[in-house]
């Protein structure tokens, strides 16, 4: 006759057909020694548990495969520690960068995140994704908009959910961060302007982008303000192959001297048309990007640009859609993120008149 298996003190009961039941609250304070409360303290993360039972409690939990019920706490706090993110592209540099700033500030709350990608920015897909979002249980949602999209009369936010918006020019009606788009602007043409030359060139993003008009805008009132009459925008995608399009042009046109290209991306494709051009950076052509991104300081030459500091825009963003949630802060307004001039070798004075 064989004999029962034995089963560890304080281990989960077998069911009739040899598997173990789910590991409940109660096995794991009487495997780990406390009781259920100091468990339930664990598990949401509470403060006032020493960390030598928060260990005890953490080692019980994997040794049962134990896993708090997150419905059952979301339903007993009202709330579900989730974030969701609505974006209309991760193929820009800065939107991905900030995601991933939004996700990281996230978690250093204790919340998680939810992406929601949308390919077309209409009214209709707009409020699919807020009704997807909400059926994935979510307390508050971030929109990282580029796109002019709140600008127009058709497009609404649902009033019921709390809402950040990230780089868009809808201010007065929503709470927006952004970064200091003017800002970093003037200060990429004042120093071309201050380095001796004429006037500044500029590679523009497309023309559906509120962050390229921003600092489209800025570049033409930078030059009015110095008494220059701004030369033809060239327009761009965002991308090194816009860029690189744009620079053949470029390097082309008599007494070109400086380009401010609006992102990192499109400054690279510049820098290559112009040296397949023969072109010298920066001794015949002096070349500023925007965003700063981790390689701008390996290309050829190392790429002067205007740094910004995606990780403080998430951590904004994160900050502004708590507050709201605790109705603790302002339900419309912007902040600016300041930025910073980097400059490295691709920017000089202008090549000596007369050569």
């Amino acid at each position: 006759m064989s004999t029962a298996e034995e089963v560890p003190t304080g281990a989960p009961a077998r069911s009739r057909r040899g598997r173990e039941r789910t590991a409940s609250m109660a096995d794991v304070a009487r495997l780990a020694g406390v009781s259920s409360q100091t468990v339930s303290r664990v598990s949401n993360g509470y403060a006032g548990v020493t960390e030598e039972t928060r260990r005890q409690v953490l080692a019980a939990m994997k040794e049962l495969g134990y896993r708090p019920n997150s419905a059952a706490r979301a339903l007993k706090r009202g709330e579900f520690r989730t974030i969701g993110v609505i974006t209309f592209s991760l193929s820009t540099t800065g939107n991905v960068r900030t995601l991933e700033a939004i996700a990281t500030s996230a978690a250093s709350e204790g919340y998680a995140v939810t992406l929601l990608p949308v390919a077309v920015p209409t009214q209709d897909e707009v409020q699919g994704a807020f009704s997807r979002l909400e059926e994935l249980a979510v307390d508050a949602v971030i929109v990282i908009m580029e796109v002019h999209l709140l600008d127009a009369a058709t497009v609404t936010l649902p009033p019921h959910v709390q809402v950040v918006v990230v780089d868009s020019d809808a201010g007065d009606h929503y709470t927006v961060v952004d970064t200091d788009q003017a800002g970093g602007t003037r200060a990429a043409v004042r120093h071309l302007l201050d380095l001796g030359h004429d006037t500044v060139w500029h590679l523009a993003g497309p023309e559906d982008s509120f962050a390229a008009q921003r600092r489209a805008d800025a570049w033409r009132r930078t030059l009015a303000e110095a008494g220059r009459t701004p030369p033809p925008l060239v327009r761009g995608d965002w991308s090194a192959e816009s860029g690189h399009r744009a620079g053949l042009e470029l390097a082309g046109r008599e007494g070109c001297t400086a380009v401010f290209a609006a992102n990192d991306q499109m400054a690279l494709g510049l820098l290559r048309a112009l040296h397949e051009r023969g072109r010298r950076v920066p001794q015949d052509v002096s070349v500023i990007g925007f965003d700063d991104i981790p390689e701008a300081g390996s290309f050829l030459p190392p790429l002067t640009t205007v740094h910004q500091d995606f990780a403080e825009v998430g951590r904004l963003c994160v900050r502004a859609v708590l507050r709201k949630m605790r109705q603790d802060g302002p339900e419309r307004g912007t902040t600016l993120v300041p930025t910073r001039l980097v400059t490295r070798a691709s920017t000089a004075p202008p090549p000596a008149r007369g050569r």
